[in-house]
């Protein structure tokens, strides 16, 4: 049952002035907004893959505002190394070894949004760190455990450039809730904004006019819990879903078809059960978001994407061109499988 002490209709009122805000900072990004805001009211981590300069980090920045608390940013680099989130050493004013906190460990629980930056570019060392920060927000260090209960990660992925960068291996993709594609706007107002309206040249100042903490992030779990447990999904929606699930572990038995592809021999393994939960998870809250109490078929397809492409795995022989089979497996599986 939902946590009476929760008004989830202030508190929509609440996620439309967020992504209302966000909006603000960013043009042309509706769709890239309201996937984030999903992200955020159901407690997921978030990684955006786009080109160089179309906002990545600004969009983030200005998410990290808007939620409060503390914050912290990593970049990404070849020499990263687990220890690097945990501590650095230096010398004291007396020239002795002395160690201080990392990034991570700066605010322990007060810590609510972890930013790392060009996540790409760091070795898998780093990101099995990551890994388990996601999993279960807390990590050992100096012989104690730090929990982050209320800690939301943040990562971007330049997709431009490949040279000294790490693919993230298929059990850290599966930690994100959503990967979502950033572009950059193509109608020509946006355009002519973003290139002669000072307004968005100078970022410090653009993330100055968010009102901090509009949306109190230590809130954030009781007010997801009481959404989840206030959408509900009748009988011949569940079918639905299960059907989707089926079908993208098994499209050649679903009847999908792609053009020169053998989809029999397309699929590895990926949408898991964690991975379709989460798909279930970011619908409901699409539903709460709509104003709605219980979940849609069209909840399911706006979310289908941004929660799913991720978790799916080719074989070598298709893997190469995943960027172009995944999007046109999932279309091909939700027009192939029958909506209530």
């Amino acid at each position: 049952m939902p946590n009476c002490d929760i008004n989830l209709n202030e508190w929509r009122d609440r996620a439309i002035a967020f992504e209302s805000a966000l909006n603000s900072v960013v043009l042309g990004l509706n769709k890239q907004v309201r996937s984030l805001t999903i992200a955020i009211f159901s407690r997921g981590h978030v990684l955006l893959e786009g080109d160089v300069g179309v906002g990545k980090t600004t969009l983030l920045r200005a998410a990290a505002r808007l939620l409060g608390g503390e914050y912290q940013r990593i970049e990404g680099a070849i020499d990263l190394m687990p220890s690097d989130f945990l501590y650095h050493a230096y010398l004291d004013q007396n020239g002795q070894p002395a160690v201080a906190p990392g990034p991570l460990l700066q605010h322990e629980e007060a810590l609510a949004v972890f930013f790392f930056n060009e996540i790409n570019r760091a070795r898998p060392q780093a990101h099995s760190l990551l890994l388990r920060l996601m999993a279960e927000r807390s990590v050992n260090a100096f012989n104690r455990e730090y929990h982050f209960p209320h800690l939301t990660v943040f990562a971007d992925r330049n997709r431009l450039e490949r040279e000294e960068t790490f693919e993230l291996p298929a059990a850290a993709r599966d930690r994100f809730f959503m990967e979502i594609s950033i572009d950059a706007p193509s109608d020509r107002d946006s355009q002519r904004d973003l290139m002669f309206n000072q307004r968005f040249h100078n970022v410090d100042a653009l993330i100055d006019t968010l009102q901090a903490g509009l949306v109190p992030y230590s809130d954030l779990n009781s007010v997801a819990d009481a959404v989840q447990s206030s959408v509900r999904a009748e009988l011949p929606l569940q079918d639905y879903a299960v059907n989707l699930w089926r079908a993208l572990r098994n499209p050649a038995d679903a009847g999908v078809m792609l053009d020169d592809v053998d989809t029999s021999r397309l699929v590895s393994g990926g949408a898991s059960p964690r991975g379709m939960a989460m798909l279930m998870r970011a619908a409901r809250c699409r539903a709460w978001l709509e104003g709605r109490d219980y979940l849609s078929p069209d909840d399911i397809r706006e979310v289908f994407h941004d929660t799913v492409t991720h978790r799916v795995f080719f074989t070598p022989a298709y893997e190469l061109r995943r960027e172009i089979l995944a999007p046109q497996l999932l279309n091909s599986v939700i027009d192939k499988v029958s909506a209530p």
